[in-house]
């Protein structure tokens, strides 16, 4: 007997969820909200202790769900009339590129590194800072990618560099500091470096630039840092 009512209890739940969730919209799972992603967790730990507890009545145990769900469709409904609720219920997007410049403080706001940036753009098939007008990131975590229209290249015979194949983008600064060893596989010096940022930055100082990049066409990308550029 006990377990025809665990049967019953399961279906019970499992189909009470689904009418719950279906209600609730229809959002892929990757473009939830942190707010709907809260809320699918605990539905489905609350959908959990329904099932289990066979001490506590079932109606009890699913007017959590139904207070969740009632909450989620009065923030949605309010999100839609108010901007300023939109925002906290759901967030807002974050420019981590601007015209082509990283922008530091933003991505240090949302946790976010050099490392999660390029790995993000490579999965979009950009290999190159320099092919990037602006990136966004949006409150679900992904992000959106409007590439340059035109860019204004700097070639290998431009820089005076020997012309060879290079596999992907050569990393030659990152957060200030220089990886000579990335220098030296394209046979070039921190001096030459130093002489490539300043003659198109004017600045001296490398530990002022956030990431330089020479990628496969030659384009050397410069970003500085957001206190150089004010």
């Amino acid at each position: 007997m006990d377990l025809v009512a665990l049967v019953l209890r399961t279906l019970f739940v499992y189909f009470f969820i689904l009418l719950v969730m279906r209600m609730m919209g229809k959002r892929e799972i990757g473009k939830l909200s942190i707010f709907d992603l809260v809320v699918s967790i605990m539905i489905a730990d609350l959908a959990v202790l329904a099932v289990e507890h066979f001490d506590v009545p079932l109606f009890f145990s699913l007017v959590p769900i139904v207070v969740l769900f009632l909450t989620q469709i009065g923030l949605s409904y309010i999100s839609l009339k108010s901007k300023t609720i939109r925002e906290i219920v759901d967030g807002k997007p974050s420019v981590l590129i601007e015209n082509g410049q990283i922008r530091e403080e933003e991505m240090k706001k949302q946790r976010y590194n050099l490392n999660d940036l390029l790995m993000q753009l490579r999965e979009k098939n950009i290999y190159s800072l320099s092919q990037v007008e602006f990136a966004i990131l949006e409150p679900t975590g992904k992000l959106t990618v409007i590439p340059r229209e035109e860019e204004k290249q700097v070639t290998k015979k431009d820089l005076n560099l020997p012309v060879r194949k290079v596999e992907r983008p050569v990393i030659l600064i990152e957060d200030g500091e220089v990886n000579e060893d990335n220098l030296n596989k394209i046979g070039r010096n921190v001096l030459w470096l130093k002489q490539q940022v300043k003659k198109r930055t004017g600045i001296s100082r490398l530990k002022d630039v956030s990431f330089c990049s020479l990628d496969t066409d030659g384009v050397l990308y410069i970003d500085l840092k957001d206190q150089r550029r004010k």
